[in-house]
């Protein structure tokens, strides 16, 4: 008989057992402003804020605008396996970047932005007989990787923008599975580690169509290359006998992580300052990337072309504000809903990994009057359901802030 614990780590950004395959749990790497719209951004270009899913929104950025985005996020998870359930939460901080217009027609973009996340640590508890008692596997890991990047969006024609993100990718994973027993029984651990010092390249386009005085739609395309990281991953087998002497062997996988080719294709309609929708889709293509495994029977650790499978996520969301410019307050707020779908990346004991559906809600509260309110506290609130089946399920209510701080630093007051 199996029983499972799971615990959380307040330093990730994740409680996930899921997050010990493939690279972890892929992070969220919208900003403020689209989290209420559950992270649809290729479409969206708009001069008052930094849109980093698509580089080629930097081009629509104002000559008197400084623009600086931060946000942190908070979550409650409730996994489930059978008749057990257990309660998680932590918090993170999400991203930071910055944009400012280089010239006329040109914006910069630079920042910190998450790319996956690993925190997990749970048991589990077999009993085999009288003779050789009960044995526990812990698992655990914890890490992740991190990109910062420079990024820069160009008008090319009055219609068309063009744009391209440049990232050094770093971080580490760290996973173990510890064992031990009630009796003196051969014990058997491994403990996986990897560090990441790579790069990571994103190119965008947006394409605006006017179809009247008020409405505008804009297609937006994204392409990140995929490539090999340079890692060299190691596995540490560790046999500890009965009388208990320890036994350590060491594997590495030369070369054995990568990231996928991936392609977004959007579409946004705008109507006139007041309605905003947008709608992505997403292909990762995963199934093309290897992965090192353990095998036990071989004792080897070598890359496989079995572990991952390509990733489709789509998402839509919408923003509405009743009027930007009225006294009312309560009209000034932005109003966003979002929801979402993704397949899994990974597969678990050659079967496919968890689903995710995902639904959103929140306001963009503007900090100022009515004639200068740029500046704006986004608060949002995600709903996550991670799940498979015959494996755990998770529920995660996920609360989201950003602070888009957003002034004319650059207007020239004139006397006459």
């Amino acid at each position: 008989m199996a029983t499972v614990a799971v615990c959380g780590f307040a330093q990730s950004g994740t409680n996930s057992p899921y997050s010990q395959y493939g690279l972890g749990i892929l992070s969220d790497q919208s900003q403020g402003f689209s989290r209420g719209m559950n992270g649809a951004s290729l479409g969206i270009r708009q001069g008052n804020v930094s849109n980093t899913l698509n580089p080629a929104s930097y081009s629509a950025v104002d000559s008197l605008t400084m623009i600086f985005d931060v946000g942190a996020s908070g979550q409650v998870t409730n996994f489930k396996e059978g008749n057990t359930k257990v309660n998680a939460n932590n918090a993170n901080f999400e991203y930071g970047v910055g944009l400012f217009r280089l010239m006329k027609g040109v914006g910069v973009s630079f920042g910190v932005l998450p790319f996956s996340n690993v925190g997990y640590k749970y048991t589990s508890s077999t009993y085999l007989d009288r003779t050789n008692g009960t044995v526990t596997e812990t698992f655990s890991g914890e890490g992740g990787l991190h990109q910062a990047f420079i990024g820069a969006g160009v008008r090319v024609f009055p219609s068309l923008s063009l744009g391209f993100n440049a990232s050094y990718l770093w971080g580490s994973i760290d996973r173990s599975i510890v064992s031990s027993s009630t009796t003196y029984i051969n014990s058997l651990s491994k403990s996986y580690s990897a560090s990441v010092n790579s790069y990571k390249l994103d190119f965008g386009a947006q394409l605006d169509l006017p179809l009247s005085r008020k409405d505008l739609v804009t297609l937006g395309a994204t392409v990140g290359l995929g490539h090999k990281l340079g890692a060299d991953p190691e596995c540490s087998v560790i046999n500890i006998g009965t009388t208990g002497m320890r036994d350590t062997t060491t594997l590495v996988a030369n070369d054995a992580l990568e990231i996928p080719m991936t392609y977004g294709v959007g579409l946004a309609w705008r109507h006139g300052i007041s309605l905003l929708v947008d709608a992505d889709v997403y292909l990762q293509q995963w199934g093309k990337c290897e992965y090192p495994m353990y095998d036990g029977a071989s004792k080897s650790y070598a890359i496989r072309n079995d572990q991952l499978k390509d990733r489709w996520k789509f998402v839509v969301g919408a923003d509405y504000v009743p009027n930007a410019l009225d006294n009312n307050y309560f009209k000034r707020i932005h109003y966003r809903l979002g929801a979402g779908y993704a397949t899994p990346y990974i597969k678990i004991n050659g079967v496919d990994g968890p689903k995710e559906l995902s639904l959103s809600a929140g306001f963009g509260l503007p900090l100022q009057n009515k004639f200068n309110n740029r500046s704006m506290l986004n608060i949002s609130a995600q709903y996550v359901r991670t799940s498979a089946k015959d494996m755990i399920t998770e529920n995660t209510f996920r609360i989201n802030i950003g602070l888009t701080f957003n002034e004319r630093w650059f207007f020239k007051w004139k006397i006459d």
